[in-house]
């Protein structure tokens, strides 16, 4: 996941930034990454070897059953948190390097310090893994305080509430065995689990809006994932509430999986960066092979794009292709708006409807002159 989010991050950043971006870059980024968090979660399981051997989930892990001693893990930690460092470090940027090193020291240190003493380890966990789509983003050039950075970051932290919660409950007596100090362990009932995912889980529903009303997404991603995507979510996170059984916790558990893939494609989907950029010509791009893999995925974009605007029935009503079938205006001018390219009444609201209401005036207006001459040759 660490790997896709990060990834999630870099390619967020639009067009114009990969264009200037090498694939080395790409590839430094979500490798160190990868490899600080792998440091980090050795460090954690070297720290928590007794309290893993006590639980069933983590019985078989390889210093729990001996296949790996503390000594070589400890060896792996350094290797990979080094290497990763040194891969950010020299591949990346210094921003990009202080996340991922601190993210380690986050991980490794405070939030495994918290797990048997305080359910805010939660809370810190979730920072932890907000931070790897912002590294994204840096390493493409951003700044960590971008409204897209924050958004991004946002999603992740939000995101792992409803995830974890619904696992804690799951392995809730797991987790009392082990001598953790989480949630659910503390949570007879599930009240609090079941209103803490349903609180998250409205609070990461209104993401999409927040990022529609800052302009950084075409308002069809306030329908698609504000409403379609969170609405099941929530409805599922409403089912556990009324029921707090296991089954429906692997509910929303199993949601979590699929919905943050769902998520991250909509928003690159519905990105402004990505209507609003244009692709580097071609002789820029032939100049720098690297910046041309990725600004190839520009094309895969426009293409995925364009598939989804043949799908939307409130999107055809509008397309230029329509327009010519029908005899309507064709000028671009009428088929778009200042928010973004989209031509789809529903995301554009007042402005895309009066746009529609006026082209067909226009046509009745001009078919109603041509039977009027059709009428009376002389005129």
């Amino acid at each position: 996941m660490v790997v896709s989010t990060t990834a999630f991050g870099f390619i967020a950043a639009g067009p114009t930034a990969l264009a200037f971006t090498s694939l080395p870059t790409f590839a430094a980024a979500s490798i160190g990454t990868a490899l600080c968090a792998s440091s980090a979660a050795t460090f954690n399981q070297v720290i928590e070897v007794e309290r893993d051997r006590q639980m069933k989930r983590t019985g078989n892990r390889p210093l729990v059953t001996g296949i790996v001693t503390k000594e070589m893990a400890i060896g792996l930690g350094c290797l990979t948190g080094t290497s990763g460092g040194l891969m950010l470090g020299l591949g990346t940027d210094p921003i990009t390097t202080m996340l991922g090193l601190g993210n380690i020291g986050l991980y490794a240190g405070l939030y495994t310090y918290l797990k048997p003493r305080s359910e805010l380890n939660t809370w810190v966990g979730a920072v932890v893994g907000a931070i790897p789509p912002v590294m994204g983003w840096t390493a493409a050039g951003g700044s960590p305080f971008d409204a897209e950075a924050i958004l991004l970051g946002s999603t992740l932290f939000l995101w792992q509430f409803p995830h974890f919660f619904a696992l804690n409950w799951m392995y809730r007596t797991d987790y009392k065995r082990g001598g953790f100090a989480m949630v659910a362990v503390n949570d007879a009932v599930g009240d609090r689990t079941a209103s803490l995912i349903k609180r998250y889980g409205l609070y990461l529903a209104s993401l999409p809006f927040i990022s529609t009303a800052l302009e950084v997404t075409s308002p069809m991603f306030a329908v698609d994932a504000g409403i379609l995507l969170n609405g099941y979510a929530l409805y599922v996170a409403s089912k556990f509430d009324k029921e707090r059984s296991n089954a429906n916790a692997r509910k929303v558990f199993l949601t979590s999986l699929w919905y943050l893939p769902c998520a991250m494609m909509l928003f690159l989907l519905h990105s402004r960066r990505w209507h609003e950029e244009k692709l580097m010509n071609d002789e820029a791009i032939e100049v720098d092979k690297d910046a041309s893999i990725l600004v190839s995925m520009q094309r895969l974009m426009d293409r995925i794009q364009a598939k989804g605007r043949e799908l939307c029935m409130h999107e055809k009503i509008v397309r230029k292709e329509i327009a010519i079938w029908l005899g309507l205006n064709t000028d671009e001018s009428s088929t778009k708006t200042s928010i973004d390219g989209s031509k789809c009444p529903v995301s554009l609201g007042k402005e895309a409807i009066e746009t529609v209401n006026t082209s067909i005036t226009n046509e009745a207006d001009e078919l109603i002159k041509q039977e009027s001459s059709q009428e009376d040759p002389q005129s």
